[in-house]
């Protein structure tokens, strides 16, 4: 798939990963999907949103139809988005609880999720994460976000050969060929929501 040109509208997309460990592989893919942008999808950028300062949602901490300022910012980030960019690792056959916390945040009214397109990337063990993603889809519905169907991305980041340095750095090539993949469909599919393409 090629990249769209250059002369079509940047699209601005927020990356949210469900692990708020440091050394998280799923938040490596992020990150390694923000260097493919900048070196090889033209008009696409990619932009980590930390969920990790959001309070554990409580409808008694919106005072006045007012939100804390954590939640505030945080959707207003996702609301400038054009595009969702997930990393969701697999805990007990599901989402994590930093990312269901995030996404139900997002969706008090008004739901800021609404019409976006949306990929989802996952690295873990076994399945590599791939059952939290079929969980994150079924969410996505009631939210009206709208995910890509192909290609799909599951990592299993313990089967050789290594795909990260001990830096925490992406360092397979066909590894990051599938992340550009990714990227390339989210791009096109953003486009033709928006009716742009």
């Amino acid at each position: 798939m090629e990249s769209v040109l250059a002369a079509s509208p940047v699209i601005k997309v927020a990356a949210l990963c469900g692990s708020l460990r440091q050394a998280s592989f799923n938040r490596a893919l992020l990150r390694s999907a923000a260097e493919i942008c900048e070196k090889s999808v033209s008009g696409m950028k990619v932009e980590y949103v930390d969920v990790s300062p959001l309070p554990m949602l409580n409808t008694d901490l919106e005072v006045g139809g007012r939100f804390p300022a954590a939640v505030d910012a945080f959707r207003q980030k996702i609301l400038q988005a054009d595009s969702i960019l997930f990393a969701s690792p697999e805990y007990n056959y599901s989402v994590t609880a930093p990312l269901k916390n995030a996404i139900d945040w997002a969706s008090r009214p008004p739901n800021v999720w609404a019409d976006k397109a949306a990929a989802i990337v996952s690295a873990g063990g076994g399945f590599g994460g791939g059952r939290s993603q079929y969980h994150l889809r079924q969410i996505g519905v009631y939210l009206d976000l709208h995910f890509i169907n192909k290609p799909e991305f599951f990592l299993n980041v313990f089967q050789p050969p290594l795909k990260f340095d001990d830096d925490g750095n992406l360092t397979d090539a066909e590894t990051k060929e599938r992340l550009k993949e990714v990227l390339l469909s989210l791009q096109a599919f953003t486009l033709r929501l928006q009716g742009k393409l």
